[in-house]
C-alpha cells in the first residue's frame, strides 16, 4: 500500500469539505450506535472522527469496523464532510468536520491495554467520560512506547525539538560551532562519580563517560574554534533526587576573548527565546546576586525570588538580652536572624506554630529550636514575649518591618551556616504551605562570585572545578584562610528555586593552574597523571576563556511546566536509576565479564586475614571472627568432626523429605556482673585484626539499607 497521498488527522478543517482523503493512524477511542460506528482516528498530528454508516460505507467495511478496539492501527478513505449543526466537538481541532469511511484496512492489532492511552473526549466534556486512578509511573516507563503515544506526551518532545532547533539556530546566527566530543575519555575528578567501561584490548583499563565535556571545549578554545557548543549526553554516577537522571542532556558552550558580561547577554537573549516557546516572557534584564548575598537573604545558593520574606538580620537587637537562650547563643559568637510571614496570623495557630514548627519540623532541619512571635497591634504576643524588654520588642517590630497580623519565626545558633540553611527551608516549606508562592511565574536571577575553595578535614577543595579562575591571582596556595576568602570567576542562572545552568571564567595561563593544584595538595606528578593532556595545551598559548551549561532537561520541563524531567525525556530511568523498559542495569554472561579481563581482578591482593584460611578450624574462626588459644584447638577439633559425621549421617537419612525446622525456646544470658568492661582483644587491637574493614572500634559491614 502506498502512503504517499496519506493527509495528517490534525490537519484536515473546513476549508477541506468535500475532498476524498487517505488517513493512517491509531484508533483513539470509540462509540457505537449500533448502525453507526465513530471513532477517533490518532496520528501525531492530532485526532479525527471517522464515521461508518451504511449510508456512506460498503457493507462489508461496516462489518468490518466492528473487530475495531482501542490502539488498532489502521489505514482509512473517506470524503470530509461537516458535522451537523450542534454535534461539533469543540475539544479538538477537527472538531468541525468528520469523515465518511468507504474504505478501510487494519494494519495490525493491538493487545488489551496495560492502562488508558487515550486523553481526549468522543463527547464534547472536554475530559474523559471514564474517571481514571493515576497510573503508576513504572508502570508507564514499563510500556513507555505506549506511554508516548499519549499526545500531552508527544506534544512535550515535539516542542523540545522546537526548544532544540531554537538554540542552535541562534548559537549558530551568534557564530558559534557545534562540535562533538568523545564520549570514551579518561576518568578526572570532576565531583561526581565516573561511569566506567572496561576495554577488552586493553585488559583492566576502563574508559569513562565524561560528567561534562569540560577538558575537550576548552581544548578547542585552544585550537583556536573561538566559539563551541554542542547539545551533548553527559553522565554521572551519584545518588539520584526526584528530579535527577544517571544520564542527562546538556547544552554545552565555550568562546575566547570574552567576560562574564558577554555570557550574561548571550544566556539572557537565549533563555528569553527558549521561554517564548512555551507561551512566557522572561523579564530583562535578570538580576543579579553574589554568592553571600543569596545565602544572607534567603539561606540558598538557589534563590526562588518569586516571594520575598528575606532574611532579617537580628543578632544586635539582642545584645543585652534577659532571655537566656540567646544570650548564651551570643555568647558561643551566634546568630540570629528570622523571617517575617506577613497577615499570615490566622492561618499560623499558636499549635501550629509551638506543636509542628517548634517542635517537629524546624528541629528536622537542622536547627534546635524556632522561636515565633505573632504581631497583634503594636505588640508582640508569644509564649517567651515576656523575657524581652520593652525596648527589644519596639527594636524588633520595626526591624522586621511588621503590621498587625504579622507571624515573625526566628532561628538562632552559634552556626551561621546553619541558620541560614534552616531559615531557607523553613521560608520554602511556610511559603509553600501558604501558598504565597505564584505558580505562573518565573524570577530568573543569576547568582555569582562563589568561593572558590571549600573547607574539608584534609584542607580545601573546589567549589566548581579546579579549572575555575579565580578572582585574583596573588593568592598563597599554603594559606588555608587565604584560600577560603578567595571568590571565584562563577555564576549560576537560577529560576524559581531551580539551578538550570552554570559556567566559569577558566584559568588560562599554567601558573595558576599550578597554584590551584598546589591547593587543593595535588603534586605536580599527581596533576600530570590526571589532566596531562589539558596541562600540556596551557603550554601553546591557550587564550582567555569562559563558558556555560544548561540542563536541557530541567530546561524543557520549567518552559512546558512540567514538574518532573522525567516528562520530557523519551526514555529515562525512574528514581532508583532502573529502566523498568529494558530491565537496565541487569547482568551479563560470565564470557563478556571474561573477555573484559573483569574475573578475579582481585587476585593479586590477599583480603585481609585470607592467610589464616588453612585449616578448617582457622577458616571458621576467620569467618565468624571468634578467635581461640591453641591449647583449645584439639577440642574444637573433635567438635568439629562430630559435626560433620553427625551431619553425614543425617544426610544419609533425610531421603526426599524437606528438613523439619525446630525452635527452641529463647535464654537470656548476661555477664556476670554488672560493670561494663571492655575486652582486652580491644586495646590490643587483636579483635579485629582480621576484619576486611573497621569503623573506629566497630566491625564495618555493608551498608544495605538506603
Amino acid at each position: 500500500m502506498l502512503y504517499h497521498d496519506r493527509s495528517n488527522c490534525g490537519r484536515l478543517g473546513p476549508a477541506d469539505i468535500g475532498k476524498t482523503v487517505h488517513l493512517a493512524g491509531w484508533v483513539d477511542a470509540l462509540r457505537d450506535h449500533g448502525d453507526i460506528l465513530f471513532i477517533h482516528l490518532r496520528d501525531r498530528s492530532g485526532i479525527v472522527q471517522l464515521v461508518f454508516s451504511p449510508e456512506f460505507t460498503p457493507k462489508e467495511v461496516c462489518l468490518q469496523s466492528t473487530s475495531l478496539r482501542n490502539e488498532y492501527c489502521i489505514t482509512a478513505f473517506g470524503q470530509i464532510i461537516k458535522r451537523a449543526k450542534g454535534t461539533e466537538n469543540p475539544n479538538i481541532e477537527t472538531g468541525d468536520i468528520e469523515i465518511m469511511v468507504t474504505k478501510m484496512t487494519i494494519l495490525s492489532k493491538s493487545n488489551t491495554l496495560p492502562f488508558p492511552i487515550s486523553e481526549k473526549a468522543m463527547m464534547g466534556s472536554g475530559s474523559d467520560t471514564v474517571s481514571r486512578e493515576p497510573v503508576s509511573e513504572d508502570l508507564r516507563l514499563q510500556y513507555r512506547y505506549l506511554d508516548l503515544r499519549r499526545p500531552g506526551m508527544q506534544q512535550f518532545l515535539v516542542k523540545r525539538h522546537k526548544i532544540n532547533a531554537c538554540v542552535r539556530n541562534f548559537l549558530d546566527q551568534k557564530g558559534f560551532i557545534e562540535v562533538e566530543t568523545p564520549i570514551l575519555t579518561k576518568s578526572t575528578p570532576e565531583g561526581a562519580r565516573d561511569y566506567l567501561v572496561p576495554s577488552r584490548v586493553s585488559p583492566q583499563h576502563f574508559y569513562a563517560l565524561p560528567q561534562s565535556p569540560q577538558l575537550f571545549k576548552q581544548l578547542l578554545m585552544v585550537a583556536g574554534f573561538e566559539r563551541y557548543y554542542q547539545i551533548t549526553r553527559c553522565f554521572r554516577d551519584e545518588d539520584l533526587r526526584s528530579n535527577r537522571q544517571p544520564e542527562f542532556t546538556q547544552l554545552d558552550l565555550e568562546a575566547s576573548f570574552i567576560d562574564e558580561e558577554f555570557i550574561f547577554d548571550l544566556i539572557e537573549d537565549l533563555l528569553c527565546r527558549m521561554f517564548e516557546i512555551g507561551g512566557t516572557n522572561l523579564p530583562r534584564p535578570f538580576p543579579r546576586m553574589t554568592w553571600q548575598e543569596a545565602m544572607d537573604k534567603t539561606g540558598s545558593d538557589r534563590p526562588d525570588l518569586r516571594f520575598e520574606m528575606h532574611f532579617v538580620e537580628a543578632t544586635d537587637i539582642f545584645t543585652n538580652t534577659s532571655y537566656s537562650i540567646f544570650k548564651q547563643i551570643l555568647q558561643r559568637g551566634g546568630v540570629i536572624k528570622g523571617i517575617n510571614v506577613k497577615q499570615s496570623s490566622q492561618s499560623l495557630s499558636k499549635n501550629v506554630l509551638q506543636n509542628e514548627y517548634a517542635k517537629q519540623i524546624v528541629p528536622e532541619f537542622g536547627a534546635k529550636g524556632m522561636t515565633w512571635m505573632r504581631v497583634t497591634g503594636d505588640k508582640l504576643d508569644s509564649n517567651i514575649v515576656q523575657f524581652f524588654s520593652n525596648e527589644e520588642q519596639k527594636n524588633i517590630i520595626r526591624r522586621f518591618n511588621s503590621d498587625d497580623g504579622d507571624v515573625i519565626l526566628i532561628i538562632a545558633d552559634p552556626s551561621l551556616e546553619l541558620v541560614n540553611s534552616a531559615l531557607g527551608r523553613l521560608r520554602i516549606h511556610v511559603a509553600d504551605r501558604l501558598g504565597m508562592i505564584p505558580q505562573d511565574m518565573f524570577a530568573p536571577v543569576w547568582v555569582t562570585d562563589f568561593p572558590l575553595f571549600d573547607p574539608t578535614e584534609e584542607g580545601v577543595t573546589s567549589s566548581h572545578h579546579p579549572f575555575t579562575a579565580p578572582d585574583r591571582i596573588d593568592f598563597d596556595p599554603a594559606d588555608s584562610e587565604g584560600l577560603l576568602s578567595l571568590l571565584s570567576r562563577s555564576y549560576d542562572i537560577v529560576v524559581n528555586g531551580e539551578e538550570l545552568g552554570g559556567g566559569s571564567i577558566r584559568i588560562h595561563d599554567q601558573e595558576t593552574q599550578q597554584k590551584v593544584f598546589t591547593a587543593l595538595g595535588l603534586s605536580p606528578e599527581e596533576a600530570k597523571e590526571k589532566f596531562g593532556f589539558f596541562l600540556q595545551a596551557l603550554d601553546f598559548g591557550p587564550p582567555p576563556h569562559g563558558g556555560l551549561a544548561l540542563g536541557m532537561d530541567r530546561v524543557v520541563a520549567m518552559i512546558l511546566k512540567t514538574p518532573s524531567i522525567r516528562e520530557v525525556t523519551a526514555f529515562p530511568k525512574n528514581r532508583s536509576a532502573f529502566c523498568p523498559l529494558t530491565q537496565a542495569p541487569s547482568q551479563v554472561a560470565h564470557e563478556q565479564l571474561l573477555e573484559l579481563g573483569l574475573l578475579d581482578l582481585g587476585k593479586t591482593e590477599a583480603l585481609p586475614g585470607s592467610d589464616q584460611e588453612q585449616e578448617t578450624i582457622d577458616y571458621i574462626s576467620w569467618v565468624s571472627r571468634i578467635g581461640f588459644e591453641e591449647k583449645e584447638r584439639p577440642m574444637i577439633e573433635d567438635a568439629l568432626q562430630d559435626a560433620a559425621r553427625m551431619a553425614a549421617v543425617i544426610s544419609g537419612k533425610a531421603g526426599e523429605f524437606e528438613p523439619a525446622i525446630s525452635v527452641s525456646q529463647c535464654q537470656n544470658c548476661f555477664r556476670k556482673g554488672r560493670e561494663a568492661v571492655m575486652s582486652s582483644l580491644v586495646q590490643t587491637g587483636d579483635l579485629l585484626k582480621n576484619a576486611p574493614s573497621v569503623k573506629g572500634d566497630y566491625f564495618k559491614v555493608a551498608s544495605i539499607l538506603e
